[in-house]
């Protein structure tokens, strides 16, 4: 980050009081984690749940640090160090991101949405990069105490910030779009995460609206043509200008000839006679690259970086990531979130891939679907599992393994059709999950894993594909 002195950073988090006499010392890192704390690093000591930042400070101070913030009685602080008194410690975070954010002047890219936020980030990143100099969110630092770090990280040479924006519920990416003020705004989709505490796809849809509230004038929305209820509830706000995509002609950029493979997705835009590819599978995974086109045309990157930096873009773990399974198996673990929108949309493209079953001679790797409980779906949870029996084929998979409490529901309706060893359902012992699939997958298996993080079905892909904690 670009050098910041203590007079600087006491004026953007409106302290109450400080150590005027340290006023002209430099900081060049913030950081909330007294882990990283290194020379001239202001600690930010956070509050929340059982655990106290104010607690860490001896610890940063005997890391190195230059300064830090501080929220309790002033009494408590510590001597010979720069303290900086404030009502709030990540109000005041959030504050000095915000002051940075103005000072390096990038380009802000904000990105939210019921599926596809970290994707698209991805996308966006690589092809950006083929023309700016960008920086990213990385991991899942997407939330209020993660996006203000990702600010601090910008290097001073940053042209274009590009930023994740989760939330669970209302208000929360109003605060985001604050801190960042992004210029450019996209929302993936709206699908059904986290319906249990926003009650209806018309309250998923305000929630992720809220993102043009801290919006810059002039900025740009762009969000998807067959999403109305995006406009419908859209905030007062007339100075944003709406870019759609989609792949009907009704929309500003839409996607031409699709052509999916399993490891890699072709189409054609109207925009452009290229054809480009995106190394991931799924038509759902072409309409967050047409948001990419439209943001990376919005800021001037011609098509033929567009083409290549959606070609080579790399995807955060988790999302979409082949590996090398049990017996020689491939497996697909996209078992970082999931919601009946994304689970049916990667479950109809992983069958699709291979409808080439239908010939009884034709040489194709056999389908084994595990799914896990998608969660926060509320009191239509057990009508969303059912549902998924609809995306899933008896003639195209040679096995579905259910993990978790509420795909009870999908079980109870597979079982009603389909041939009893074709299905097996675990309720929570995910050793028993494990060691069926690892006697029973073959060299000849592709394997999708889908479920929602809190169901834990990374731990169950990390066994099977004999990795270790830091590898997913």
């Amino acid at each position: 980050m670009k050098f910041l002195k203590i007079f600087e950073i006491v004026k953007a988090v409106k302290a109450i009081d400080y150590n005027s006499g340290h006023r002209f010392e430099e900081i060049s890192k913030v950081t909330f984690d007294s882990r990283l704390v290194e020379p001239n690093t202001l600690f930010v000591p956070l509050v929340g749940g059982r655990t106290d930042g104010h607690d860490y400070v001896d610890k940063a101070i005997s890391n190195g640090a230059t300064a830090v913030l501080w929220s309790r009685n002033v009494e408590e602080a510590p001597k010979d160090i720069c303290v900086i008194q404030v009502d709030d410690t990540l109000q005041a975070f959030q504050d000095l991101a915000h002051y940075y954010r103005q000072l390096i002047g990038p380009k802000v890219v904000g990105i939210t949405g019921s599926n596809g936020k970290t994707t698209t980030k991805d996308m966006l990143a690589s092809v950006l990069a083929t023309t700016y100099k960008v920086h990213k969110t990385e991991g899942n630092y997407n939330n209020a105490i993660g996006l203000p770090q990702t600010i601090m990280d910008m290097p001073e040479e940053t042209d274009i910030l590009v930023l994740e924006m989760g939330m669970s519920d209302f208000g929360e990416i109003e605060r985001l779009s604050e801190i960042a003020a992004p210029d450019i705004a996209i929302i993936t989709i709206i699908g059904e995460s986290h319906i249990e505490f926003l009650g209806s796809r018309a309250g998923i849809a305000k929630a992720k609206d809220e993102i043009i509230l801290g919006m810059t004038d002039q900025g740009v929305l762009v969000y998807p043509e067959n999403e109305p209820l995006i406009r419908e509830n859209l905030p007062q706000k007339p100075v944003v200008q709406l870019k759609t995509f989609g792949s009907s002609s009704s929309a500003d950029l839409y996607a031409t000839e699709i052509t999916l493979h399993k490891r890699e997705t072709t189409f054609k835009t109207s925009a452009s006679d290229l054809t480009f590819t995106i190394p991931v599978l799924g038509a759902y995974n072409v309409q967050n690259a047409l948001s990419v086109i439209v943001v990376a045309r919005l800021l001037n990157v011609l098509f033929e970086d567009i083409k290549d930096g959606l070609a080579s873009f790399k995807l955060t773990k988790n999302r979409n990531q082949w590996l090398v399974g049990p017996n020689g198996s491939n497996i697909l673990n996209d078992a970082y979130n999931a919601s009946p929108t994304s689970m049916g949309a990667i479950l109809d493209s992983f069958q699709e891939t291979n409808l080439e079953q239908k010939h009884p001679k034709a040489n194709t790797r056999d389908l084994v679907v595990v799914l896990g409980d998608m969660r926060e779906l509320g009191a239509n949870s057990k009508a969303y599992h059912e549902a998924m029996a609809a995306h899933i084929e008896e003639r195209l998979i040679r096995h579905v393994y259910l993990y978790g409490v509420e795909m009870a529901a999908l079980y109870d309706v597979l079982k009603q059709s389909w041939p009893e060893n074709k299905i097996s359902y675990f309720k929570d012992d995910q050793a028993a999950l494990v060691n069926a699939l690892n006697a029973e997958l073959k060299g000849t298996d592709d394997v999708l894993v889908k479920s929602s993080l809190g169901t834990g079905l990374i731990n169950v892909v990390k066994s099977i594909c004999n990795l270790d904690e830091t590898s997913l």
